[in-house]
């Protein structure tokens, strides 16, 4: 109960932090609201804080770290595509020309990386 009222704040690490922020200002398009170089960079991600931290190193997770929910899948795949982003593919997940699978419960859900290895996805909800 004594979290429920309160803000979450995502964490993302990142090795080389300079090609991260481009990577989330200039290719994800999340505005900068804080500058706090050469620890981290912080950033509004639609009135979530996600804070891009600098490491030392990044231990690949093997699933989705950090994902959003869209209204289009296939639109926010082809505007990232667009901009250089490239979806992952799985072995085990048929997923159509755009890298988009679709869940037994109908959501579809893309996935992609960022220059620190970490998975992110897209997420259309079935509702």
């Amino acid at each position: 109960m004594i979290l429920a009222g309160s803000d979450l704040v995502a964490f993302v690490p990142a090795v080389d932090l300079t090609a991260s922020r481009h990577f989330y200002q200039d290719t994800l398009g999340l505005p900068l609201i804080a500058d706090q170089a050469p620890i981290a960079y912080v950033f509004d991600a639609n009135g979530t804080m996600l804070r891009l931290t600098a490491v030392p190193a990044v231990a690949v997770a093997g699933y989705t770290v950090l994902g959003w929910a869209v209204s289009n899948v296939a639109g926010a795949v082809d505007d990232l595509g667009e901009r250089g982003v490239v979806f992952l593919r799985f072995d085990g997940f048929p997923q159509d020309e755009r890298a988009i699978w679709t869940a037994p419960s109908g959501d579809r859900i893309a996935w992609f990386s960022d220059p620190a290895t970490n998975t992110l996805s897209l997420t259309e909800f079935v509702t």
